[in-house]
């Protein structure tokens, strides 16, 4: 179901160990290895996107793997420019570990 103003992030989005066919959306150089959940949400916050997880959710084509989703705000950007700047705060983080 489609929301005006948002997208939905799942994790494999932006996971550098995916390929375009298993549903990685950006650039491997910009991707990140094995994202999780949390570390979606928290970049989302850091950028102002306001996130709404849904934890215990699974990406239709792999229906067992249980990855969960987040729901954020556009902010009149693309989707592939939010998966980017999500990508890029969390490499932030995880570099500085803060």
């Amino acid at each position: 179901m489609k929301k005006p103003g948002k997208i939905v992030v799942w994790p494999v989005n932006i996971d550098l160990k995916k390929t375009r066919g298993e549903g990685r959306k950006i650039p491997k150089k910009l991707a990140v290895e094995s994202p999780k959940l949390e570390e979606i949400i928290e970049a989302s916050k850091r950028l102002g996107l306001n996130p709404t997880a849904v934890p215990h959710a699974a990406l239709p084509k792999e229906w067992w793997n249980k990855t969960g989703y987040v729901i954020v705000e556009r902010k009149n950007k693309g989707k592939i420019q939010v998966l980017k700047d999500i990508a890029n705060e969390i490499n932030r983080f995880r570099k500085t570990g803060a």
